[in-house]
């Protein structure tokens, strides 16, 4: 992949991909020698249900893969297709110098490197170990520090679009590392992906992503209380999304990612909130920006909130189901 695949956005000062915009060739020699090595194993680490997919769209685009996960049942299938799978993230770092790891929190994460069989412990001088875990910026700082003593490089790259996105190749990464090191992190995130946004040094897209996942958490209560307010006010739910979708109220979890049943198709709502982004990860990452929150001093009153309500939800059996099942708690929570 040339280095061409970036663009420069001069307000923002951001660099980002998009299959949609494909900028004019450069020349190869801007290129980071990892980047020309197309077609080589890539180490997936972790399969749940952003992993799955992201590794099956690698696949799709020719990788070869390096399969791990805790749950060996879920690597069956790979293994069915062809793809090799291995014991321990060590091993993968054994057999593949490019590593993509997909977990859920900073704990999965830090055993993931630095366990007793983790990446560390066989990683490859000139590696590229890119984390789409949602993680602390702060172990993300220091897992970079920890991949670099090793001759290796670490990049921080999670992503935002839900289990529909991972499917269907949509899903936005936001990437923190060095800069030099993006074309090479692009060639594959783009196989994933339809936007990869350079945000700056490690940390920095974890920062984006915990910004984005508290507005969602904030946006999904606030749909769900119009939608059961209107709903007890005599509107149908259709109707009610219409119109808040062609209103100023307009936004993903209402026009997207609706959470009233019967409202959409191919939705967690429309599944009894089964599959999606699961309630329980929500709560982690609104964790996540209240400790950035209060190491930064700043103040975040519906964020705080969002986070209880969420904290709520999980101690009273929602932890399984996807985040939009806070409309069908605020249904049952008549005195809440």
């Amino acid at each position: 992949m040339a280095a061409s695949l970036r663009l420069c956005a001069a307000a923002s000062g951001l660099r980002y991909w998009s299959r949609r915009q494909r900028p004019a060739a450069a020349s190869l020699a801007a290129v980071c020698s990892r980047s020309m090595a197309s077609k080589t194993p890539v180490g997936f680490i972790g399969l749940g249900n952003m992993g799955n997919p992201m590794a099956k769209n690698l696949m799709k685009h020719g990788y070869p893969l390096i399969i791990y996960d805790v749950f060996p049942d879920v690597c069956k299938e790979f293994q069915d297709a062809g793809e090799q799978v291995v014991s321990s993230p060590a091993d993968v770092a054994e057999k593949a110098d490019r590593i993509i790891a997909m977990l859920p929190t900073s704990i999965n994460a830090i055993e993931a490197y630095s366990g007793a069989n983790g990446i560390l412990k066989k990683v490859k001088k000139g590696s590229l170990l890119i984390d789409s875990s949602t993680i602390d910026p702060a172990v993300s700082k220091e897992l970079a520090k920890e991949v670099e003593k090793m001759g290796a490089v670490f990049m921080d790259a999670p992503v935002s679009g839900g289990v529909g996105a991972a499917r269907s190749g949509n899903l936005t990464f936001m990437v923190g590392g060095a800069e030099d090191e993006f074309a090479a992190a692009q060639e594959l995130l783009g196989c994933m992906g339809s936007n990869v946004v350079y945000c700056g040094a490690v940390g920095t897209g974890q920062a984006a992503k915990i910004c984005n996942n508290m507005l969602l958490a904030i946006s999904m209560i606030g749909t769900a209380e119009a939608m059961n307010l209107g709903i007890r006010l005599g509107l149908d739910p259709k109707l009610l999304a219409k119109i808040l979708n062609m209103s100023s109220g307009r936004c993903w979890s209402s026009d997207t990612y609706n959470p009233v049943p019967g409202v959409m198709d191919g939705v967690p709502s429309a599944n009894n909130y089964q599959g999606g982004f699961g309630a329980t990860l929500m709560a982690k990452d609104l964790g996540l920006a209240q400790d950035s929150a209060t190491s930064t001093k700043s103040p975040i009153l519906l964020g705080s909130q969002a986070h209880q309500i969420y904290r709520m939800m999980c101690a009273k059996g929602y932890s399984k189901k996807d985040f939009s099942s806070v409309f069908q708690f605020l249904r049952e929570e008549e005195t809440f």
